[in-house]
């Protein structure tokens, strides 16, 4: 888990993950449905995915990436 706080994407991540697909604005790419990346069994949420949001968007994010994960590990 990597918790980040700020309003812009930070570029170390996405800089220094190879296979992580990054948007033309230094996002993650990531499956809006699951947060599912580019990357086997890596997911992304919040602002490192959307830009600049709410924390309630993060906070359900965060929501939906826990029920893939849960999903993936338990079938």
């Amino acid at each position: 888990m990597i918790i980040a706080i700020g309003n812009r994407p930070n570029p170390i991540i996405p800089s220094t993950t190879e296979g992580l697909l990054i948007t033309k604005w230094g996002t993650i790419q990531a499956d809006e449905e699951t947060g599912k990346t580019s990357m086997d069994k890596v997911y992304a949420g919040g602002d490192i995915v959307t830009g600049a949001a709410t924390v309630i968007l993060a906070m359900g994010a965060g929501k939906q990436a826990a029920a893939a994960i849960d999903k993936l590990f338990t079938t």
